[in-house]
């Protein structure tokens, strides 16, 4: 079947998957790379972790100061710190909350990084950088956020609990979702992200039916990379604009509001795609999209409401009206601002839009 004419740019990563393999791994890494003085970004909870990956590596300065959505006076202070010790290279042992902060020290620092995900946020396999001011939050593309290595390891990931794995998983699915449709999308990234949708929709119910399994974690560390790589390229669709004006503008939990709003664009985008819905839906194991989504939130238990996050439902107006600039002019459903008040009034009860 002949291809629609398109230009897809691949970004250049190391990546690594090995269970139980991230020290030994992290530890080539920095050799490879001649690192001396290193910058270990991990938040207080993942001490632990980083303790046990970074062991006899040139720790500089540990960093254990970590925000979701990165506020830009948090990343200034990341900034100053990483030019006073000097550092060489950056570690990050956490989820997208701190990779998004090595970003915003490798943004005017150009220090490469390496990252350690815990969670199945993507951040580590894109170039796109965000930081929050006020209520606003702001992101970009710079090749120089690119983690330089990638190193995956589902043993980190065993105590992220079972209901944070789901949340991060629908993430991962969101970016896979949005990729779909995306201003960038094309045929090489609908198609990393259709095998992103089909690994995580597996992989999920088995991180809920064993938490401490490796088998399952690990199809859903891969299809996390998946749908990041498909998302670098394909770009920021209707979906992530939507969850970035909400969590930049409202605090929102980063992972619960991709997992809460993603059935609500998907219902709303699908039916002006319907080759690309179908095929949404045979990723997820079934046909209609939104049915097959809806049967994997039943069986993994996903956040339903927005309202349940610390939403409020006087905020909606705001919120849409906050949104409507931002809409991609690609999105393959026309987008005014009643459908986005209704869209999130579905979101914000758990209903359907």
């Amino acid at each position: 079947m002949p291809t629609d004419s398109f230009v897809h740019e691949t970004l250049g990563q190391r990546v690594i998957l090995e269970a139980g393999g991230a020290g030994r791994h992290l530890t080539a890494e920095v050799d490879r790379l001649g690192a001396a003085r290193i910058m270990l970004i991990a938040a207080e909870a993942e001490a632990p972790l980083a303790d046990r990956v970074a062991a006899g590596l040139p720790v500089a300065l540990r960093w254990t100061e970590v925000v979701q959505h990165v506020p830009a006076e948090l990343a200034e202070r990341a900034r100053e710190a990483a030019a006073r010790c000097r550092a060489d290279l950056l570690v990050t042992v956490g989820g997208g909350s701190t990779t998004g902060l090595a970003k915003a020290v490798a943004l005017t620092s150009r220090v490469p990084i390496i990252a350690v995900p815990t969670t199945y946020a993507g951040s580590e396999a894109t170039a796109v950088w965000g930081l929050t001011e006020g209520r606003h939050k702001s992101t970009g593309v710079h090749a120089s956020v690119l983690p330089a290595t990638v190193i995956y390891d589902s043993t980190l990931t065993l105590s992220l609990p079972v209901g944070l794995s789901v949340a991060s998983g629908f993430n991962g699915l969101a970016h896979c979702i949005d990729s779909m449709w995306a201003p960038g999308s094309d045929p090489i990234n609908r198609a990393l992200a259709l095998e992103g949708i089909r690994v995580l929709a597996a992989g999920l119910p088995k991180v809920v039916a064993d938490p401490s399994g490796i088998e399952g974690r690990d199809e859903c560390l891969y299809g996390a990379y998946l749908s990041a790589v498909s998302f670098a390229s394909a770009g920021s669709g209707l979906h992530h604009k939507i969850c970035h004006v909400l969590g930049g503008s409202y605090s929102l939990p980063h992972a619960e509001t991709h997992a809460i709003v993603l059935p609500h664009v998907l219902a709303l985008n699908a039916p002006g795609v319907p080759e690309r819905g179908l095929r949404i839906g045979q990723a997820l194991g079934g046909t209609e999209p939104v049915a097959a989504l809806d049967r994997l939130r039943e069986a993994v238990g996903a956040p339903r409401a927005l309202k349940d996050v610390g939403f409020e439902e006087a905020d909606i107006g705001d919120a849409a009206a906050r949104i409507l600039p931002v809409v991609p002019a690609s999105n393959p459903v026309a987008v005014s601002l009643p459908v986005l008040e209704d869209l999130l009034r579905a979101a914000w009860n758990g209903g359907r839009s």
